[in-house]
């Protein structure tokens, strides 16, 4: 005999679609400058792809400075890779989230 039981996934899902704004500035020092609100205006302007394609690039660049004996032009580039990866996450917050 088969009892059909209906299970969800996740339980509290319904209360995650919630929606969420962003806190409300009290003080004055807390708000973002004008230079800080264009930044992230330009930011999110940049495919995100852009970034991944360019870390993806530098990879490559310093895998094959690495095979071919250019060691320190292989470890240079090859730190360019975290800090392109974190840009095209920060530009994916502010598209996701959107300046304030």
């Amino acid at each position: 005999m088969t009892v059909n039981v209906r299970q969800d996934v996740n339980p509290a899902s319904q209360k995650s679609k919630q929606d969420y704004r962003a806190a409300t500035v009290m003080r004055a020092e807390h708000t973002e400058s004008s230079l800080t609100l264009l930044l992230e205006q330009q930011a999110a302007k940049v495919p995100s792809d852009v970034f991944l394609f360019a870390s993806f690039c530098c990879m490559a660049f310093s895998l094959g400075a690495e095979l071919t004996g250019r060691e320190r032009a292989a470890r240079f580039t090859g730190m360019w890779v975290a800090p392109l990866l974190i840009m095209g996450v920060y530009t994916k917050m502010v598209k996701t989230f959107g300046a304030r």
